[in-house]
This record gives structure tokens, sequence and C-alpha cells, in this order.
């Protein structure tokens, strides 16, 4: 079996679970496209090029202003994808010396398969650049084919799509829910929600996001220097606990 099959085989069923929510989710974006008049080529271009769900939304009403702004698109585009800055930081490590698949990995790192890359490693075997790169293109490649099939649906299936872009704010919610079960210290997760809603009732709704993530990783920084570093057993008590019987 080839260095890539085998990678191929490993990313697969990580991803299945994603399959389920991107096919979904891209299907209501391309559903909003439609109903916003767009042709199906514009998600399957869009979802290719950009592969950022929520800013895929956000873009559909960018290019419908009456005039195109492309500083005001940039900067929007920092602040609704500024996660990724973080996402990318802790990343350092384990994309380096990856030749050319380091590009691609870098723009495809959407939420869903940085949590793949964090919590899991490559099984023992399979080439980690190989895996890393499966996992992102299979992740990709059900979000376009979820947003090509809704936007070609939408041609056929007509109905209301007020408020379909929530899909992505409960997308957020089952992540955050499905992570404060699996992990049992639960002070990230209280910090991120209460740093963000009180930077929210703050600064507003325009202006939270950027601030709130900073504050967020200079409380995490702190956190971190609170909380004691476990030690290593030594290797005089590894040989006292051999020889206890």
């Amino acid at each position: 079996m080839s260095v890539k099959t085998k990678a191929f085989r490993a990313a697969l069923p990580y991803t299945l679970p994603i399959c389920v929510g991107f096919l979904f989710l891209g299907m209501s974006y391309g559903f909003f496209m439609r109903s916003q008049g767009f042709s199906f080529v514009y998600p399957l271009f869009m979802s290719l090029f950009i592969f950022a769900g929520s800013m895929e939304f956000v873009t559909a009403n960018l290019l419908l202003l009456p005039t195109f702004q492309p500083v005001h698109a940039f900067l929007l585009t920092i602040m609704v994808n500024a996660r990724h800055l973080f996402y990318g930081l802790s990343l350092l490590d384990k994309f380096k010396n990856l030749g050319w698949k380091k590009p691609y990995l870098i723009f495809g790192l959407c939420d869903e398969t940085f949590s793949i890359h964090c919590t899991v490693d490559a099984p023992e075997g399979v080439d980690p650049g190989w895996f890393m790169f499966f996992v992102t293109v299979l992740n990709q490649a059900y979000w376009v084919a979820g947003a090509t099939a809704g936007a070609l649906l939408g041609y056929i299936i007509h109905f209301n799509t007020k408020g379909i872009e929530f899909v992505m704010t409960a997308l957020f919610v089952v992540m955050f829910v499905s992570q404060w079960e699996v992990n049992e210290d639960h002070r990230p997760a209280v910090i991120g929600a209460a740093v963000t809603m009180l930077c929210l009732l703050v600064l507003g709704s325009d202006h939270f996001l950027l601030p709130a993530m900073a504050l967020i990783v200079v409380c995490f920084l702190f956190l971190r220097r609170l909380t004691p570093a476990k030690k290593a057993p030594s290797d005089h008590t590894l040989t006292r606990k051999e020889e206890t019987p």
C-alpha cells in the first residue's frame, strides 16, 4: 500500500462526522446564494477559493452592495476570521518541513480541520504530512460538494430562506458543547464565554471580536502561569515503584 493511500484511509474516518455537517451547512449556503440571485458558479468557486464558511455568507452581502469596498471587505474578513491567527500559531510545529503541502494546509485550516489536527495524531506507520493533507482535502471537498449541490437544488426547490445563516451559529454551539463534554478542565471555556460576553456588552456587536480574542489570549497566558506544570516522575521514583511487589 502506498504512503498516500495509507494516509487517505487513516484520515477518512476522522472526517466522516464533519462530512455530514458540512454537506448540510454547505447546502444551506448554496440555497442562500441562490435565494440572493447568484448562479451556482458563485458558491462553487467561493467555496474553492475562499473556504471560510461564515465569511462566505458575509461575502454574499458584500457582493450585493451598490459599490464594492475592498478595504472594508479586507478588514471585515480579518475580524470575522481573526481566530485563524491563533490557529496558525498553535500549529507552527506540526506544519514544519512539509514542503509544498504547507501552503495548502494553511489555506484549508477551517475550525473542524483545526480540531482534528490538534486532537488526533497520525496513526503509527502513517506519514503525518499526508495525513493532515488528506484531512484538509476531504473536509474542503465536503464543503464544496454541499455548497454546489445546494445551489443546484435551489434552481428546483424554492422556500423561505430567512434566517438560514443561523446554521453557522448552531455549528459553533455544537462544537462548544462537544468540547465541554470531552475536556475535564472547563476554565478555558468559561473564560472564553465570559470575556466574549463582556466585550460584546461593552463594545457592541460590530467591534467586540478582535478585543475579545486578544483578551482571551491574555487570560489564557495568565492562567497558564498560575497552573503548576505536571512534573515527570524521577528515575529514583520509578525504580522504587518497580521494586515494590
